[in-house]
């Protein structure tokens, strides 16, 4: 599309979720509370893993870690769509817009590779049990964790650039409660599917390789579980991994529901992305500390410590 004598597009309006008219208020107060609930419970994770020494093992690490990402992911879009809910202003400025994507995709792929990671822990766990300390050393532990942070930042940066080099100085209204690939490419006014191509490239090719790693490393862990003469041991061992798979069953749905079909379908798209962004962040800690007799025992002994302080 020609440009022409178009002024360049300084901020967009953001449609919100189709379809939901006049109920406003009561998404308002049910995203509050799965917002509130998203960071206490993933801040309470958190806290009590670094309180607590016998949660000082790679697995817990990398589940602090989650938890961090559990608290910032949420906060990229939860604020700003609870804001227009309420009635205030939908617009975003443009630099607002290039920052919700290039954070939500920092941060899914941050995740993706995350939950990698915490497979690969698994693995190690179950299929080498003596050589655990030593493969999943502090050393390792710290950079396979920055390999993750930093490898989700990389890949926001490209689809950034991506999106926002091309120029947008036509129409300004996203068909969505939130900035994001599929609602903002349409919008440029110039060729876009240079950058359609890579950016689905990038995200199938960065999702597909992660799911074929976590897949491999669940299958020879189920192949492990298997040999375990014990049907006690083959209870713990599932136990253990499965927290870890109910929360990758969860993050690959939405990504292959929204990214990954062939045609998009703007409500189901946000349907999708809201429990992506508001649901599937609060059921984490439910999920690590219902499911976990470690992480249980641990968080009620610091709620005994916080209420009585003077019996330690």
């Amino acid at each position: 599309m020609k440009t022409g004598n178009s002024t360049p597009v300084t901020e967009f309006v953001l449609l919100g979720i189709s379809n939901t008219e006049g109920l406003e208020t009561m998404m308002f107060v049910l995203f509050l509370i799965f917002y509130i609930f998203t960071l206490l419970g993933n801040l309470i994770i958190f806290l009590t893993i670094l309180a607590s020494s016998n949660l000082h093992t790679p697995m817990y690490f990398f589940l602090g870690n989650l938890s961090v990402f559990d608290i910032f992911f949420p906060s990229v879009n939860s604020p700003k769509m609870m804001v227009f809910l309420l009635g205030q202003s939908r617009t975003i400025s443009y630099q607002g817009c290039a920052s919700q994507v290039f954070f939500y995709h920092f941060l899914g792929c941050t995740e993706c590779f995350l939950y990698t990671v915490m497979a690969y822990d698994r693995f190690v766990a179950i299929c080498h049990p003596m050589r655990y300390t030593v493969i999943m050393s502090h050393r390792v532990c710290t950079g396979l964790t920055v390999g993750t942070w930093l490898g989700g930042c990389v890949h926001g940066c490209i689809l950034t650039y991506l999106i926002f080099r091309l120029p947008y100085c036509g129409p300004n209204e996203v068909d969505s409660f939130f900035c994001d690939i599929p609602v903002v490419l349409p919008l440029a006014c110039a060729d876009t599917s240079l950058a359609q191509m890579v950016s689905l490239t990038n995200v199938g090719v960065v999702s597909l390789t992660c799911f074929l790693l976590v897949l491999t490393s669940y299958t020879r862990i189920v192949s492990s579980i298997l040999k375990i003469n014990s049907s006690e041991g083959r209870r713990r061992a599932f136990s253990t991994c499965s927290a870890h798979l109910t929360s990758v069953l969860f993050f690959y749905g939405p990504v292959i529901l929204v990214y990954l079909r062939p045609t998009s379908s703007p409500w189901l798209d946000a349907v999708v992305q809201v429990l992506n962004n508001v649901v599937t962040p609060c059921l984490n800690p439910l999920i690590y500390s219902l499911r976990n007799k470690d992480v249980k025992l641990a968080l009620m002994k610091v709620l005994v410590q916080i209420v009585h302080p003077s019996g330690v």
